[in-house]
Formats: C-alpha cells, sequence, structure tokens
C-alpha cells in the first residue's frame, strides 16, 4: 500500500528535485556555464580553396549579476583564443529583462568587447533591445542608437544594410548586415501602430557587385525564408534557442515560426542558416537545456 509516510517522502523529494532543477536553471546554467558550438561546412557556390573560421557571439543582453562587464571580458578572451579569422557580434548587447541588480553602461559592455581581436576585425549588428532601451531613437523612428555609438567609439564597425569586401589568402568573400527586423516599437507616443523593422535585404545585397561567396549577419532568424540562394551563409541570434529547451525542443521561441529556426545548423534548399544559442538572458535569468555559448563556424 501506498502509505501516507512513503506520500510525504515522495512529495518531499519531488519537492527537492524541483528546487535543484530551479536552482541549476536560475544559477548554474546562465551564470557558470558556457560552451563552444562548433559547425564546419561548405556551402554551395563557397569558393575552393577558401578556408574561413567565423567566431560569432549573440545576445549578450549586459547586466548583473547576469552579465557583468567581467564576465563579457572573460568571454571575448576564450573568444579570442578560438583562432578566429573574423569575429562577427550578432545584436542585443542591451539588457532584456528587469531582474537585474544593476544595468551595464554601453561605454562599459562596449569596453570589454573592445578587446576581441581576429585578423579580418570584429564586426557588429545591432538586435531588437539596442533599439528598444534606446527611447531617443524609438522617437526618431531610425538614425544611431546608443549601441551603435558605443561600438564605433571602440572601434568596432556596426554594419546597418551594409555589405563589405573582404579577402583572405587572396580569396574574396562578402560580409553583408542587416539592421535590426524589429527595431521600432508600436505606440501612439511613436505614431505607430505594429512592430517596424528597419532591415533591407535587397538593398543590402544590392552592394554586392561580384560572384564571391555572402556572409549574412541578421539579428532574428525570421527573415532566412526571403534569403536568396546567392547567400553562402546566415548567421542569426535573438532566440535564444527558447532559453528553455527539453528534449531538443523549446516550449516558448520569439519567433513567428515557432521552433523552425530556434537553434543550431539549419538547411533549407541548400541554404544555410546557424542560429546561435546567445551568451545571455531576456524576460527571465533561466536557461535549462540552452547552455551560454560562443559559435564557431569552419567554412571551406
Amino acid at each position: 500500500m501506498f502509505t501516507r509516510r512513503g506520500f510525504l517522502q515522495t512529495l518531499g523529494g519531488s519537492f527537492a528535485s524541483f528546487a535543484a532543477l530551479g536552482s541549476y536553471a536560475f544559477a548554474i546554467e546562465p551564470l557558470a556555464r558556457l560552451n563552444i558550438a562548433r559547425y564546419h561546412l561548405t556551402p554551395p557556390g563557397w569558393t575552393p580553396g577558401l578556408k574561413l573560421r567565423v567566431v560569432a557571439l549573440a545576445d549578450l543582453h549586459a547586466c548583473e549579476p547576469w552579465m557583468s562587464a567581467r564576465r563579457i571580458a572573460s568571454i571575448c578572451a576564450q573568444a579570442n583564443d578560438l583562432g578566429g579569422d573574423i569575429t562577427v557580434l550578432l545584436g542585443d548587447y542591451a539588457s532584456g529583462m528587469n531582474l537585474v541588480t544593476r544595468y551595464v553602461h554601453s561605454s562599459e559592455w562596449s569596453k570589454a568587447l573592445a578587446t576581441l581581436k581576429a585578423p579580418l576585425g570584429v564586426h557588429a549588428i545591432m538586435g531588437n533591445h539596442d533599439w528598444w532601451e534606446d527611447r531617443t531613437a524609438q522617437k526618431n523612428g531610425g538614425g544611431e542608437t546608443f549601441g551603435h555609438r558605443a561600438l564605433a567609439d571602440v572601434g568596432i564597425p556596426v554594419h546597418s544594410n551594409r555589405a563589405i569586401r573582404m579577402e583572405k589568402d587572396g580569396y574574396v568573400f562578402w560580409l553583408a548586415g542587416l539592421e535590426d527586423q524589429l527595431a521600432l516599437l508600436p505606440g501612439k507616443k511613436w505614431g505607430r501602430r505594429s512592430l517596424t523593422g528597419l532591415d533591407d535585404l535587397d538593398g543590402t545585397l544590392a552592394q554586392v557587385n561580384d560572384s564571391a561567396p555572402v556572409i549574412l549577419l541578421a539579428h532574428e532568424p525570421d527573415i532566412f525564408p526571403q534569403v536568396p540562394a546567392r547567400v553562402a551563409l546566415t548567421l542569426s541570434g535573438h532566440t535564444h534557442g527558447g532559453q528553455v529547451r527539453f528534449a531538443g525542443l523549446a516550449p516558448v521561441v520569439p519567433s513567428r515560426f515557432g521552433d523552425r529556426y530556434a537553434y543550431g545548423h539549419i538547411v533549407d534548399d541548400d541554404r544555410n542558416l546557424i542560429v546561435s544559442g546567445g551568451l545571455g538572458c531576456s524576460v527571465a535569468p533561466i536557461r535549462f537545456g540552452v547552455p551560454p555559448e560562443i559559435v564557431v563556424v569552419d567554412l571551406g
């Protein structure tokens, strides 16, 4: 028979298990873990002989105690040790939640990011929270955010609907960066009825004037169905892999496509997308099954 004592023991064990899981999700995974997610691919149309290692950091969401300037600097040091030819930053440097002990100023997180080094440079795009946390940018309906200025001040270029031609070992490729797809919030005070993006995919790719492969940086992966096969690889963040994943699935993903573009390497019609699980937290300081990660992509 299932006795009262046995019931209480089972109930106590369940509470202990839930407490342990909660402690892990709240304190250990978001604060103490850091994975290296590695991918190796040769996309269709990739130039034979071009070997390129891309190191990508996404969704820092700088705030204390979860993502302090010191922790960002430590992550950057580990990123530098991965031997990337080029380092890319995929947006969302600003905090995306209120459960913090202190917000980290843009002058602090940008100074930490300035320690990143790569032979072909460090290149950035903006994310939705970089726009949403800047009231002046919201009022202006565009222009620059404090994130744009902070990165520019430490010598990191931000690619806002811009493509640049790059070269490694005599081989050419293009790096293209989109402005954010959810940049402007709706509201009467802004005179907007819905979320408005500032991305211009066609205008950005129109700047590519030869047949060399293109790497596209797009904070949200939702743009991917519109990305032409001309683009060798799209790199995104934003989703945090769902931030909580069970058995490889996330119950909540900030994407209109649900779990389809939530995390990892996705191939659609021979087009390649890699979505980073990111580094910080948004909405709530919880991660489970999606540890903070640095992405390394070996191309060629």
